[in-house]
């Protein structure tokens, strides 16, 4: 029997059980390939930047166990290019990724990638309430800054690591 290759992408910022759920649930489909979005386009697309650094966000997700392979995006954000590079059988949606699956296989197709299924896990993982990269930064907020003004918080990232 031939393993489906199974690609999922995201931030994967402060990972959290939600991640882990995704990941298991991909990995119940195929081998797991992963695609970490760089600082660059998180920023672009969200507006913010991720907490913790891309190339550490990248450690840590190839280190998970059913994970075959993960790597960051391109910093052009060329996702097409991206895909047609791993060649899955399946790209797995997560349930709060913003992206419609129709028009992400409609490009696809257009690409001659149109063999590529595209699915959404519908369900998500919630035993703990805090599901969410989103939700834990305000839970962090909450607990640190009960009764104080809320403050945004600057974050520079280190250019060499040797530097702190």
């Amino acid at each position: 029997m031939i393993t489906k290759k199974v690609l999922i992408a995201g931030t994967f910022d402060i990972l959290h059980p939600g991640h882990i759920f995704l990941i298991n649930e991909a990995a119940k489909l195929g081998e797991v390939y992963i695609i970490v979005a760089t600082d660059i386009n998180r920023e672009k697309f969200s507006g913010k930047l991720p907490i913790i650094p891309e190339e550490q966000r990248l450690e840590v997700v190839k280190s998970l166990k059913n994970v075959k392979q993960a790597k960051l995006g391109r910093k052009d954000n060329e996702i097409l290019l991206t895909v047609s590079g791993i060649n899955p059988d399946i790209i797995l949606l997560g349930p709060d990724q913003k992206f419609d699956g129709n028009i992400l296989k409609k490009a696809l197709k257009r690409k001659g990638l149109g063999h590529i299924e595209v699915r959404r896990l519908n369900r998500s993982y919630d035993k703990y309430g805090l599901n969410s990269s989103s939700l834990i930064k305000k839970k962090i907020i909450e607990v640190n800054y009960k009764g104080e003004k809320k403050k945004r918080m600057e974050i520079k990232y280190p250019t060499n690591y040797g530097e702190v």
